[in-house]
């Protein structure tokens, strides 16, 4: 079958590699589309995938093909979305149920074959069945939406607290929309690239600009979010958080970034930092989410490449263009 392979730091091709074979509780998944993700950029950078090569792809959904000979909750042509996280279930943070710290974390398309190929192979337990309506082609969007509800869950956040995003991607627009369901009073959205700008203000953020100096909000916000991974706008969102208020860092940044916190501030006024790391109990509220229609696929989807064209797909995601690009065998 074809499949993206990340070969080695900064080179990624097309190529043939073994049809896949489900274990007894596997299945093999014949891809629909495929998501592009920041992780998959630092994963030719050579941070994140434990080893090289790889075959990238941890947001995708399909049809199964083939189940392993101990599956019987699914079956031969359904529809799924697949959950890439793996643990261990045996380490002190899986057995406090913080799993998305395993120490033997693992995830497909990060440490085992992922879904940028023709196929892919699953834990039957890792795969969603998709209700009729949902558009297989669209689920690629629930993985990364499992991952915004997981910021939520950490931020706990609060009725009628004003938040402010920093990014306009595909992750600070889910943020976005959560932000406008959980109770905030208003959002409000950083981003330099104009486009994106405007598609926030077509989600119905309060405002948008490519500073929060403009946004003339003085004593700051009571949740700040950052969904860049830069360290300038993590600098500044930490300089914008209101008393009492939450910074929450959940952009992926480089292993090198650092930034700057003031000790006697978060002290002085009780300034929560947290982060959120990927998925944790919420693949499945996410699926539900999106089977709702939280999410608008033809305004968070922007490209769809063929498959052949992944290499292509990975330069233009890097340079910022659109939002959402998914690949499709």
């Amino acid at each position: 079958m074809k499949a993206a392979l990340i070969e080695s730091v900064g080179t990624i091709s097309l190529t043939e590699v073994p049809d896949p074979t489900p274990g007894p509780r596997d299945v093999v998944v014949r891809v629909a589309a495929c998501g592009l993700c920041g992780t998959d950029l630092h994963i030719l950078q050579g941070e994140f995938a434990p080893r090289l090569p790889i075959v990238p792809g941890h947001e995708f959904a399909g049809e199964i093909v083939a189940v392993g000979r101990d599956v019987g909750e699914l079956a031969v042509g359904d529809q799924v979305a697949v959950d890439p996280s793996l643990y261990c279930h045996e380490c002190r943070y899986c057995r406090n149920g913080h799993a998305n710290l395993c120490d033997r974390w693992q995830a497909i398309g990060v440490s085992v074959p992922g879904g940028a190929a023709e196929y892919a192979v699953a834990p039957a337990a890792n795969c969603v069945v998709l209700p009729e309506h949902v558009r297989v082609q669209d689920a690629a969007l629930i993985e990364p939406l499992s991952c915004a509800i997981r910021g939520y869950d950490v931020l706990r956040s609060t009725l009628g607290a004003r938040v402010l995003i920093y990014g306009a991607g595909t992750m600070g627009l889910m943020m976005l929309e959560l932000a406008k369901r959980t109770g905030a009073s208003g959002v409000d959205v950083v981003d330099i690239n104009p486009d994106r700008l405007a598609t926030a203000f077509v989600l119905g953020c309060s405002g948008a600009a490519a500073s929060a100096d403009e946004l003339d909000r003085p004593q700051g916000w009571e949740v700040v979010i950052d969904a860049t991974g830069n360290v300038a706008a993590i600098q500044d969102g930490l300089s914008r958080v209101a008393k009492a208020g939450t910074f929450l860092q959940f952009g992926v940044a480089d292993y090198a970034a650092r930034a700057t916190i003031e000790p006697y501030r978060i002290y002085n006024q009780e300034i929560t930092i947290t982060g959120s790391m990927a998925v944790l109990h919420s693949y499945e509220r996410a699926a539900e989410l999106f089977a709702g229609g939280i999410l608008d696929p033809e305004v968070f989807i922007t490209d769809r490449l063929p498959l052949v064209e992944y290499p292509r797909a990975m330069e233009q995601f890097a340079a910022g263009v659109g939002r959402k690009t998914v690949v499709v065998p």
